[in-house]
C-alpha cells in the first residue's frame, strides 16, 4: 500500500513539474515574442527617425584638398553657380579654398543666414585669409566683442565725420585724374583706381600720414593682396608666402606709427581719424585698451575692404558709362549744374549736393547689381543647423549668394541689362544686397559712395577718356573687372 502510494504520489510530482516546463515554455516563448516585438519597433522608430533625419544638401566636394576652388576663380561666377543651381536647387554643398561650405541662392535663405537667425552663424573666412587679413578684424567676429568695435568705428563713418572729408577727397579725386591723363598715354584704369581708392582708404585711416609711411604700406599691401586668394602652400616663393612675410612687414610698419604718433602725443589731436579712434579705445567691460596688433589687424581689415571693392566698381561705372553716349551725356547734365552753381568748380563739392545726383547714385546702383563685385560672403555654422530639411553641420562654411539675386530675373527684369532706371522705383525686399546685410553690412558704404560720386563729378566735368581695344570679357582677380583693367586714353577737356 504504501509503495502504491508513493508511485502514485512520484507520478503526481512528474506530471506537475511537466505542466511546470510547459508553463515555463510558455513564459519563454511569450517573453521571447515580447522582447522580438519591442525590438522592431525600436528598429522601425530608428528607421523613421533616420529618414526625417536632416541630411548634408546635394553636391559636389571636388577634387582632395583643392575641391571646386579653381572651378569657381577661373571662369564667370555666374557660370559655376547656376550650373550646380540647375542639378542640386537652391542650397548645394561645395568645397572652397580648403573648407566644406553649402552655398544659399534663395532670399529666404539668405536672410535666414544674415538677419534672423544671424546668431547661429558667425562671421568667418578660411584661416589663411583670416592670417594674412589679422585674426582682430571687425569682420570675422561677432557678439560682444564685434557690438563693441562696430560702435567704435561707426563715428569715423558719420555724416559729419565725412562731410569733413569732402575736400580732401577731391583734391585726391583731381590728382588722381591728372595723373591718368598728363602722359596722353593708354593706361590700365582698374590699377589707377586702386591708387586712388588707397589714397581715400589712407585718408580715412590715419588723416595726414607721411609720404614714406604711406609708400611702405602701399608696397607691402600690394604684396599681401597679389597673395591673398592663393593657396596657402608655404613654399619659398609662392604668393602665400610673399604675403605672409609682407603681413608681417605691415605689422612693424603700423607699430612704429602708432609709437610715433604717442610720441608726438596726437592722439587727442586726431581722434576723427579711425587710427586715433583705435588708439583711444578703452573697454569699458575689461578696463583694457587695443594691443598694438589688434589696431593693426583693424587698420588692414579697413585697407582690404577700402580699395579693391571700390576700385572695381569704379571701373566697371566708366565702361558703362562710356558705352551708353546717351547715359553718358545725361550723367554730364546732371554733374554740369551743380559744376555752374559752383563757379565753374571755383567751390568745392558740400554733401548737400553730393546727396543730390539722384542719376548718379542710380548709376552706381545698378553697377553694383550688374558687376556684383561681391560675390558672395562667409558664415560658419557655430552649431548644427537643420535648414528646410537639410543639415549645415557646425564648423561648415556658409556662402550667401548675392550674385544669385542681382541677376535673377524674377527680382530684375533683363538682368543682364544695364538700366539704371530700374531703382526709380523700389525693389523687392532682400533682393538686393551689394553692402551685405544685417549687423555686419559694410560700416563705410556711404564714404565708398562719396569717393565715387566726387570722382564721376570731376572725370565728366573736366575730363574725356576712350577706351582702347576690345570693350568686352570679364577678368577675375578674384574680384571681376573688365577685360584687362579697362585700357584707356584720359585727356583733359580744354
Amino acid at each position: 500500500m504504501e509503495s502504491e502510494a508513493t508511485r502514485k504520489v512520484a507520478l503526481l510530482a512528474v506530471k506537475i513539474l511537466r505542466l511546470r516546463d510547459r508553463e515555463m515554455e510558455s513564459i519563454i516563448l511569450l517573453y521571447s515574442a515580447f522582447c522580438a516585438l519591442l525590438l522592431v519597433i525600436l528598429l522601425i522608430k530608428k528607421w523613421r527617425s533616420s529618414l526625417q533625419r536632416p541630411t548634408l544638401p546635394p553636391g559636389s566636394m571636388g577634387l582632395p584638398y583643392v575641391g571646386e576652388t579653381l572651378l569657381l576663380y577661373s571662369q564667370n561666377p555666374d557660370t559655376f553657380f547656376a550650373t550646380r543651381q540647375k542639378r542640386y536647387g537652391e542650397i548645394f554643398k561645395t568645397h572652397i579654398l580648403g573648407c566644406p561650405c553649402v552655398m544659399l541662392g534663395s532670399p529666404e535663405a539668405i536672410r535666414y543666414v544674415l538677419v534672423t537667425q544671424a546668431h547661429l552663424f558667425k562671421p568667418t573666412y578660411p584661416k589663411s585669409k583670416e592670417k594674412l587679413i589679422g585674426p582682430s578684424a571687425l569682420f570675422f567676429h561677432h557678439g560682444d566683442y564685434h557690438t563693441r568695435m562696430r560702435k567704435l568705428f561707426q563715428p569715423s563713418f558719420s555724416q559729419n565725420v565725412i562731410r569733413n572729408l569732402i575736400p580732401q577727397i577731391e583734391a585726391i579725386a583731381t590728382c588722381a585724374l591728372d595723373s591718368m591723363s598728363c602722359t596722353g598715354k593708354v593706361v590700365n584704369t582698374f590699377h589707377e583706381m586702386k591708387k586712388f581708392t588707397f589714397e581715400v582708404a589712407v585718408l580715412s585711416i590715419f588723416g595726414y600720414l607721411d609720404t614714406s609711411y604711406k609708400e611702405m604700406l602701399k608696397k607691402n599691401y600690394h604684396v599681401l593682396d597679389r597673395g591673398y586668394n592663393s593657396f596657402s602652400i608655404r613654399l619659398p616663393g609662392s604668393s602665400y608666402t610673399k604675403s605672409v612675410t609682407a603681413r608681417r612687414r605691415l605689422d612693424q610698419i603700423l607699430c612704429e606709427i602708432i609709437e610715433k604718433r604717442r610720441e608726438k602725443k596726437r592722439v587727442d589731436d586726431e581722434k576723427d581719424d579711425l587710427l586715433g579712434r583705435l588708439m583711444n579705445f578703452k573697454d569699458e567691460k575689461y578696463g583694457k585698451y587695443l594691443t598694438d596688433y589688434q589696431i593693426a589687424d583693424n587698420v588692414i581689415g579697413v585697407l582690404f575692404a577700402a580699395q579693391d571693392t571700390t576700385a572695381s566698381l569704379l571701373t566697371w561705372i566708366l565702361k558703362y558709362i562710356h558705352d551708353d553716349s546717351k547715359l553718358l551725356e545725361a550723367v554730364k547734365e546732371e554733374q554740369k549744374v551743380i559744376y555752374e552753381a559752383n563757379d565753374r568748380g571755383q567751390r568745392g563739392l558740400t554733401r548737400a549736393q553730393t546727396r543730390n545726383m539722384p542719376l548718379t547714385d542710380r548709376v552706381i546702383m545698378e553697377s553694383l547689381r550688374m558687376a556684383n563685385v561681391i560675390s558672395f560672403t562667409f558664415r560658419e555654422a557655430v552649431e548644427d543647423v537643420e535648414y528646410n530639411g537639410f543639415l549645415i553641420p557646425k564648423g561648415w562654411k556658409v556662402l550667401p549668394l548675392f550674385r544669385n539675386l542681382h541677376h535673377n530675373p524674377h527680382f530684375f527684369t533683363d538682368p543682364h541689362v544695364f538700366d539704371p532706371s530700374r531703382f526709380e522705383v523700389g525693389h523687392k525686399p532682400n533682393t538686393f544686397m551689394p553692402f551685405g546685410n544685417g549687423v555686419h553690412a559694410c560700416p563705410g558704404n556711404e564714404v565708398a559712395k562719396l569717393e565715387i560720386l566726387i570722382l564721376i563729378h570731376h572725370l565728366v566735368n573736366k575730363f574725356r577718356w576712350e577706351v582702347v581695344g576690345s570693350k568686352n570679357g570679364v577678368q577675375y582677380n578674384p574680384y571681376p573687372i573688365p577685360w584687362r583693367g579697362l585700357p584707356a586714353k584720359f585727356w583733359k577737356e580744354s
